[in-house]
């Protein structure tokens, strides 16, 4: 069992530590689909008692990300096509409303740190395995942290931090297929021109575009395992 996640005192809540140890290795795949979650062994693998693990495992269920199997225990959540179908295209329309209101509303140092966090995208466009896209992955949520933080709208920023918690699992996924990290990047590219044009409409037809054509290579993957 990887002993590399033990949770660090006490700079948030041990409980809050644990729970985002636990969806770190959910969203990076450490913890695929359908694994079984071991009590004892994450209580070995994040030096916690058990307490704190079936409370971080009950926030998890809480977010979709665990399921409870009767008889069998917690497992990581496993997504159906048609769930995946439902969670892409909330996301677009909320990607959709937080590009529109950052180009309407942030700040000339925001729109500046949305340039910044794109250049460190393209230095990761080319690179190759799960690493990769790892790197890339963990850029893009900065992308959207700049991007949540000039649309300047508190209920958004929660809405679309729960549905990105949601569909981490699928991102990792499908970010891995050939040629996608490239599209990918070319996609956002074209997000961050709309923002610099003042386009609003361009930018929040581009944020909507970039999810759906995510979605369909999602819904792509998860019909393929499912076959």
């Amino acid at each position: 069992m990887n002993t590399n996640r033990l949770v660090v005192r006490p700079v948030a809540t041990l409980r809050q530590q644990v729970i985002d140890g636990l969806r770190s290795c959910i969203s990076d795949l450490t913890f695929k689909p359908g694994d079984r979650l071991i009590e004892r062994e994450l209580c070995e693998m994040l030096g916690v008692s058990r307490t704190l693990v079936r409370e971080a495992l009950s926030q998890l269920v809480a977010e979709g990300l665990v399921q409870i199997i009767p008889h069998k225990g917690p497992i990581v959540a496993v997504m159906t096509a048609d769930e995946a179908r439902g969670l892409y295209e909330v996301r677009a329309v909320l990607e959709a409303l937080a590009g529109r209101q950052f180009t309407e509303r942030a700040t000339d140092d925001q729109r500046a740190a949305l340039k910044q966090a794109l250049e460190k995208l393209a230095s990761m466009r080319d690179m190759q395995g799960q690493e990769g896209t790892m790197s890339f992955l963990k850029q893009k949520a900065q992308f959207y942290d700049v991007m949540l933080d000039g649309a300047n709208n508190p209920v958004l920023t929660e809405m679309l931090r729960l549905v990105h918690t949601r569909v981490m699992m699928l991102r990792a996924t499908t970010l891995s297929q050939a040629g996608r990290l490239p599209q990918s990047y070319d996609e956002i590219a074209t997000i961050v021109d709309a923002v610099m044009r003042n386009d609003a409409d361009a930018a929040a037809a581009a944020c909507k575009r970039h999810v759906e054509r995510a979605e369909s290579l999602a819904v792509e993957v998860l019909a393929a395992a499912s076959s």
